[in-house]
């Protein structure tokens, strides 16, 4: 609006003050919105939702809904935790009188005897100073407090090749599985510049699991070594364990007699030439795990499947459990293509109904995996394949799976 009585600038009064009132209250909205996101986020992970619809991760589940990175949505996830704890602090974000930027900082370093303190100290601070007021500090310290160097961050910054870039993700990455857990940036790190010795690549042809499980020929049930003891696994784990496994027959013999022998459900030159087709890396799209990946049957040996490069595919860990749980469905033939979809019957990666998909999930595993509910149905039907239960089913295309 441009006319008599403007600022100065061409822009009526009324005009800017509206503006600014506009956006004053999208940012008292977005700092609650981001607030509810965050314990909605928390409370979908402690859930597993990413299972149950047949994601590889959760993080792959919140960037396909909501776009963020796996950073994001770990730095989302730690502040959704700490502000349990943090009532006074939370309920200002709510209430949109603290941005989510200096939420997140403060959930670092607040406890509930200190966030009254940390949140007279930010006030009226930006961003960027805030970071620098929590720098050195850690939970329990007072903002008065003096920040030890030593718990400053630092900032390391590389201009490298693509090759230089592919091997360090692929270093990280072992770094991680080795340690059993996830790993921040500082500690992943600290343990890739101790390293000697990196490890040698490992043989393609060879089986990923080099677990001792028993299975009983009798009853079908499966057992893992524990240390003395014996645990059952799941029958969906004993089912994956097939596809891709390194069996080793024990004779019942007298001391002297036949030793045991080692055979691979998948020959290892099938399964490097499959490897070397698929690069190493799990085939579900968006998938990115390239390291300690399984050799799967797209039709179950259960079901007919043969040990047939066209009937193989590489798959990661998690992917392999949601086929063996019925969270995802994988179709096709590596030659013509493979299709994907979720539980509910839509294409993998739409949005999925989750009552549908919980729904067939408890239906595919009563059937494959029969528990007292279910006795009854299989005896009279018999142990179905998996194609008779897609076709049971009877999927309708992904627009009226809702």
């Amino acid at each position: 609006m441009v006319g008599r009585g403007d600022g100065g600038d061409g822009v009526c009064e009324t005009e800017w003050v509206h503006a600014h009132e506009l956006l004053s209250a999208l940012a008292r909205e977005r700092s609650g919105l981001e607030g509810r996101e965050a314990a909605g986020l928390l409370r979908a992970f402690r859930a597993g939702v990413h299972r149950h619809l047949g994601f590889g991760s959760f993080a792959e589940y919140v960037e396909r809904l909501f776009g963020y990175g796996a950073r994001t949505t770990e730095d989302k996830l730690r502040t959704a935790e700490a502000l349990e704890g943090l009532p006074v602090l939370a309920r200002s974000l709510q209430e949109g009188n603290v941005r989510w930027t200096a939420a997140r900082e403060l959930a670092r370093v607040a406890t509930a005897e200190t966030e009254n303190e940390w949140l007279a100290a930010v006030e009226g601070k930006c961003s960027r100073e805030i970071e620098a007021l929590v720098s050195g500090r850690v939970r329990g310290d007072r903002p008065g407090a003096a920040a030890r160097p030593e718990l400053r961050k630092h900032v390391l910054r590389f201009e490298v090749s693509a090759e230089t870039l592919a091997t360090f993700r692929e270093a990280r990455k072992r770094v991680g599985y080795a340690s059993g857990g996830r790993l921040d940036d500082d500690a992943a790190l600290l343990l890739m510049a101790r390293a000697v010795a990196g490890a040698s690549d490992a043989d393609a042809g060879r089986a990923s699991y080099q677990l001792a499980v028993t299975e009983c020929e009798r009853c079908g049930r499966s057992f893992q070594r524990a240390g003395a003891e014996d645990l059952e696994l799941e029958p969906t784990v004993a089912e994956m364990v097939r596809c891709d496994a390194q069996r080793v027959e024990v004779p019942n013999t007298h001391v002297g007699g036949p030793r045991a022998r080692a055979t691979q459900s998948i020959p290892p030159a099938l399964r490097r030439e499959v490897m070397l087709r698929d690069r190493g890396r799990c085939v579900v799209p968006g998938c990115r795990h390239a390291t300690f990946v399984d050799v799967h049957h797209i039709r179950w040996r259960t079901d007919g499947g043969a040990h047939d490069a066209d009937n193989l595919a590489v798959l990661c860990g998690a992917h392999h459990r949601a086929v063996h749980r019925g969270q995802l469905w994988i179709s096709g033939r590596t030659t013509s293509g493979l299709a994907f979809r979720h539980a509910d019957g839509s294409a993998y990666g739409q949005p999925a109904s989750a009552t549908a998909a919980a729904t067939r999930e408890r239906v595919f595993r009563g059937l494959i995996q029969p528990g007292a509910a279910s006795r009854a149905l299989v005896w009279h039907l018999g142990r179905p394949r998996r194609d008779d239960i897609m076709k049971l089913f009877r999927w309708s295309p992904p627009t009226g799976s809702k």
